[in-house]
């Protein structure tokens, strides 16, 4: 399974980003294994569908499951459309992210 997570830096002890859409980095990783890569969001600066951009970034990376801390509703959709199911959250940190989202999954 892969898991997108929006975050303001490239790796897992990063501070979660909470938007979506102008996140600065995704951090796409694998639960189970604990391989993580980070990918710079180039539609951070667009000025406008940045949402949609990023949502179709993380469906055409296979990812399974996005999290952040708000979604937009148009990135939404994309995600639902492309079977990306998404978890909202508040917490501070990719990593208490994830393990929040683990600990509900299972």
């Amino acid at each position: 399974m892969k898991v997108a997570i929006s975050s303001t830096g490239d790796n897992l002890d990063a501070p979660l980003d909470p938007r979506f859409g102008r996140c600065a980095y995704l951090i796409f990783t694998d639960p189970d294994t604990g391989e993580s890569t980070a990918i710079a969001n180039d539609a951070a600066a667009e000025s406008g569908g940045a949402g949609v951009k990023v949502a179709a970034t993380v469906a055409e990376n296979g990812a399974q499951v996005a999290i952040s801390g708000s979604f937009g509703p148009k990135a939404a959709r994309v995600l639902t459309a492309g079977g990306v199911e998404t978890y909202t959250t508040s917490a501070t940190t990719v990593r208490s992210a994830l393990e929040e989202w683990r600990q509900l999954s299972e």
